[in-house]
C-alpha cells in the first residue's frame, strides 16, 4: 500500500500561480507513472498531467503551456507547477501513482481561483 499526501493548494487570484506537491510513502523511483487529476464540482475527474519514469509527459489541452509536472528526486515528491491560473482551474486536485498493476490516489487538495 502506498500513501500519498498532497500539499500546496489554496486560494489564488486569476493569473496567479500555485505549486502542488505530492509526497509518497515510498520512493518515487518505484513508480512507472505519476500524475495529477482534478475534479470540479458537478464534473467528472479528469487528467491534468502525467509523467512516466522514462520522462514522457502529457497534459490536458486546457493546461498546456501553463502547468508543468515534475519529479523531485531529492525531495521524493511529484510536483505540479500551475501558472496563469483561471477560475475554471478551480477543483480538488489529486495525485496518483502507478506501481506495478496498482494505482494509488491521494486525498486531494483544494485549489480555488477567484478574485
Amino acid at each position: 500500500q502506498v500513501q500519498l499526501v498532497e500539499s500546496g493548494g489554496g486560494l489564488v487570484q486569476p493569473g496567479g500561480s500555485l505549486r502542488l506537491s505530492c509526497a509518497p510513502s515510498t520512493t518515487i523511483h518505484s513508480f512507472y507513472l505519476v500524475g495529477w487529476y482534478r475534479q470540479a464540482p458537478g464534473k467528472q475527474r479528469e487528467m491534468v498531467a502525467e509523467l512516466t519514469s522514462l520522462g514522457a509527459s502529457r497534459y490536458a489541452d486546457s493546461v498546456k503551456g501553463r502547468f508543468t509536472i515534475s519529479r523531485d528526486n531529492a525531495k521524493n515528491t511529484v510536483d505540479l507547477q500551475m501558472n496563469t491560473l483561471q477560475p475554471e482551474d478551480t477543483a480538488v486536485y489529486y495525485c496518483t501513482v502507478r506501481m506495478g498493476m496498482n494505482n494509488y490516489w491521494g486525498q486531494g487538495t483544494q485549489v480555488t481561483v477567484s478574485s
